[in-house]
């Protein structure tokens, strides 16, 4: 539905999201979700078809050449940060396609109702927790949660934002976390399985195989769906890289699409870069 204001389609309302994606499905056609830290990004990632663009902090670590994990960090503050690159540069040049806001659900400076209230005039659709304390282990997530700023902050966000009527799109790592997504009423979770390998900022190793992949996958789907079968299920991260990874996953799971950050807009600026600039300096001078 577009904007009475603008003649654009954002923002959404949660209902018009999830016929979207519905629709891709009906048409036997893999949901893609893509990060975009810039608006030439997003500008393009949207002529490729996307169904969703989401906007983290990360995406402005990863395009200014760092590692994505520069977003879990104490580098600035995540929610200024995508509510900034939302505002001046993905929002302005996305012409359809929902926009979904990276939220910082554990910032205690934050009073979350109000700063839902103002992603949603911003004229986001919809919100995801990133950073997400999901993919952080040990002792220090075991502090994370004994001091109120771990991802049961993630959750209550959730809750909050659905009955906002905001679309939610969720980062999980483990089952039990998926169980309390569904719970909070979370539209589509994504079954993270550790950082993107690959490229210049990537990790070397994969966290996980892809058997290992595939089987934590389906981990998280089954305990979603025992919840609300209804629920939007996609993969990202890990070994799950490239179109082909994300076939392989499709084929050996339930998930209905993929989610790219690093996977799509970092990869696809290094490899064309690299190739561009090569092919200029391999011009000859005419003497």
């Amino acid at each position: 539905m577009p904007n009475p204001w603008t003649g654009k389609g954002n923002p959404y309302t949660r209902q018009e999201i999830k016929d979207r994606l519905q629709n891709s499905i009906d048409q036997n056609k893999a949901i893609i979700a893509a990060g975009a830290g810039t608006g030439i990004s997003a500008k393009f990632i949207e002529k490729g078809g996307a169904d969703l663009i989401i906007v983290y902090n990360s995406g402005r670590f990863r395009m200014a050449g760092h590692g994505s994990t520069a977003g879990l960090m104490a580098y600035g503050d995540a929610n200024a940060v995508a509510m900034e690159i939302g505002e001046f540069e993905v929002l302005p040049v996305v012409e359809e396609i929902p926009v979904i806001c990276g939220v910082h659900a554990s910032d205690p400076r934050r009073r979350m109702w109000h700063h839902l209230l103002k992603v949603k005039e911003m004229g986001f659709s919809g919100v995801n927790n990133f950073p997400t304390h999901s993919i952080v282990d040990g002792h220090f997530r075991q502090v994370l949660e004994e001091t109120q700023m771990g991802f049961s902050k993630e959750v209550e966000m959730v809750r909050l934002a659905s009955k906002m009527d905001l679309f939610s799109i969720v980062y999980v790592a483990k089952p039990e976390e998926a169980k309390l997504m569904a719970e909070a009423g979370a539209d589509a979770i994504i079954a993270h399985v550790g950082t993107t390998i690959g490229g210049s900022i990537g990790v070397v190793n994969a966290t996980c195989s892809m058997e290992d992949a595939i089987e934590r996958t389906n981990e998280i789907i089954e305990a979603g769906k025992k919840v609300n079968p209804n629920i939007f299920f996609l993969a990202h991260g890990g070994p799950i890289n490239t179109p082909a990874d994300v076939q392989i996953i499709l084929d050996s799971t339930d998930v209905q699409g993929f989610v790219g950050a690093s996977s799509l807009e970092r990869m696809a600026v290094e490899e064309s870069l690299t190739n561009l600039t090569r092919e200029f300096k391999s011009l000859k001078l005419d003497n």
